[in-house]
């Protein structure tokens, strides 16, 4: 919940149209500020205070406990300039809230936080991809890192890290990602991650000190309890009031599985007496083992077999990392139509690949410390190869392409490559049809089809079988790749098989640099359309024989009655 909080009518006209902005999230306090402030305090997630910084400060000083609970806050001014993030930037989400903010009301977002300011990645939010619990000197750290100091870092596990801008030199800091049992050395930070399940089984009616006696032995066994991120167990006991008890003091889920799935999974120490009893030869390590491969989706290691104390049994699982492959679409070109979550997945990423072209799009969006693994064209194939080979190595990579990275893109290419052990995110992104389209008006708006003319990678007579059954089917064709310098006579063959199935007078568009500064429009009747016209920035949309051009755009009707333009 994010409350909003106001001193004048201005401020309450602001307040009101954040509110519609931000739907059910949204909680209006009326009345004096300082009451509502207090009380939004207590009761939201966030605040965005329509007043000035220093009333906000002196109201806000006595309520201030600790940046990592405390709720974020945004002031907006009066004329609704700046969202200004003023406490919790990285805990509160106040940076985050800023910039939402200033999105609904036209504002600039202000913060002031120093990671933010020059782009590096938070060693708090890296630390937060991961659930990682921090000992040691975090701020200190930062510092180090922004002034350049040179930091060792040391990641047994491989977690895909987000990128870091490391100096070289002689390390004067460490950051370690483990979850070692261990105290942090002078200028050291250790990052522990959640990464065990603990796999119990246990006879009914199990106390809670039962359970938590054998927890204890984590740290003797080289653990920091810190580490625990899911209690697991058989679903049998799925209402173990000792268990669901211990899961709720760690903050941690419980997770249960029923016997036919644990009993496939291999162990090293089954039962042919818990067999027996429960359907399983393994609860404790099967559980744990089961548990931590549906967390993160890679091998995981037993690292404490099970050890049984009176009616308790318990075995610990490490969930393993796999590097992280994002496929990103970029969209045609317009900043303002990329996604969100692409730039998020580019400031995620430590490594990115792409056609350098594509690359110096995004360039200013990477967080310091990125490498950046740019080719031309004609490498497609070795780039997502490359991108593959660096998620396999435990790296965070971002693959890029235009449009959609899953249309004639390098999501298929880099998936054939890619199996179980890497993981892989695919962001959609604005393809070149709907680009071409939204220019042109509504021509997709009945059955399509898209095709390559390119007959690099695909013989033409299956090119040609295409076309011929979408012009026979009476859909619309959108052509990608019509028209090089090296292939300037496919696009003719094509609307040559086409034009035997429409009428003259259907409308053929080609659409160059779709959302980009220099794009333009060429539109004509099949009869008479120049290929000449076309490059391989051009897209071509050609018309189903229902399709119009109505007040200069094309329209194709979606299968009602047409009735013409009104």
């Amino acid at each position: 919940m994010i409350g909003l909080v106001y001193a004048t009518a201005a401020g309450r006209a602001a307040a009101s149209e954040l509110a519609v902005a931000l739907g059910p999230d949204a909680r209006l306090y009326d009345g004096p500020p300082g009451d509502g402030l207090r009380s939004a305090w207590q009761e939201c997630d966030g605040i965005v205070a329509f007043l000035a910084t220093g009333a906000t400060v002196r109201l806000l000083a006595p309520l201030l406990a600790d940046k990592h609970t405390d709720p974020g806050v945004v002031c907006v001014d009066e004329a609704r300039r700046y969202a200004v993030a003023l406490v919790g930037g990285h805990g509160g989400g106040a940076n985050a809230l800023a910039a939402r903010v200033a999105d609904a009301l036209g504002a600039t977002p202000v913060v002031t936080t120093a990671t933010d300011a020059v782009g590096m990645t938070p060693l708090d939010e890296a630390a937060a991809l991961f659930g990682c619990t921090v000992h040691g000197d975090l701020a200190g750290l930062t510092r180090a890192v922004l002034d350049g100091v040179p930091v060792a870092v040391r990641n047994p596990h491989g977690l895909p890290l987000p990128a870091l801008p490391l100096a070289d030199g002689d390390p004067q800091w460490t950051l370690v990602l483990d979850d070692a049992q261990a105290v942090p050395a002078e200028r050291e930070v250790r990052m522990v991650p959640a990464d065990l399940v603990v796999g119990i089984g246990c006879e009914r009616g199990v106390s809670v000190d039962e359970v938590t006696a054998l927890l204890d032995r984590l740290p003797e066994l080289g653990f920091d309890p810190a580490a625990i991120g899911a209690i697991a167990s058989l679903d049998l006991k799925a209402d173990e009031a000792a268990l669901l008890a211990v899961a709720e003091r760690l903050g941690v889920p419980f997770v249960t599985h029923p016997a036919a799935v644990l009993s496939t999974q291999d162990v090293p120490t089954p039962s042919e007496v818990v067999s027996a009893e429960v359907g399983t030869p393994s609860v404790a390590e099967a559980s744990a083992l089961v548990t931590a491969r549906a967390r993160t989706g890679g091998e995981p290691e037993l690292v404490v077999p099970k050890q049984k104390q009176g009616r308790v049994t318990m075995a610990v699982a490490r969930a393993r990392y796999r590097g992280r492959l994002a496929v990103v679409g970029l969209g045609p070109g317009a900043a303002d139509l990329r996604s969100p979550r692409a730039e998020a997945e580019l400031r995620r990423a430590a490594e990115v690949v792409g056609l350098d072209q594509y690359v110096a799009q995004i360039r200013h969006l990477l967080r310091p410390g990125t490498r950046v693994h740019a080719t031309g064209l004609g490498s497609e194939e070795a780039r997502a190869r490359s991108a593959v080979d660096l998620a396999r190595e435990g790296r965070a990579v971002a693959l890029i392409g235009s449009g959609d990275a899953g249309v004639y893109a390098m999501a298929s290419p880099a998936l054939e490559h890619a199996g179980e052990d890497v993981e892989v995110v695919g962001v959609p992104g604005i393809t070149a049809a709907l680009a071409s389209a939204a220019v042109l008006g509504a021509p997709l708006g009945h059955d399509h089809a898209m095709i390559s003319l390119s007959d690099l990678h695909t013989p033409w007579p299956a090119i040609e079988r295409r076309v011929r059954a979408a012009a026979e089917a009476d859909l619309v064709v959108c052509f990608y790749n019509p028209r090089s310098k090296g292939r300037d006579w496919q696009l003719g063959a094509a609307l040559d098989l086409i034009r035997k199935h429409r009428p003259d007078e259907t409308p053929v568009a080609a659409v160059r640099q779709a959302s980009r500064p220099d794009e333009s429009v060429h539109i004509a009747p099949i009869a008479d359309f120049d290929p000449a016209v076309v490059d391989m920035y051009t897209t071509v949309v050609v018309g189903a024989s229902t399709t119009r051009l109505v007040g200069g755009r094309m329209v194709t009707p979606r299968g009602y009655r047409w009735m013409g333009p009104e």
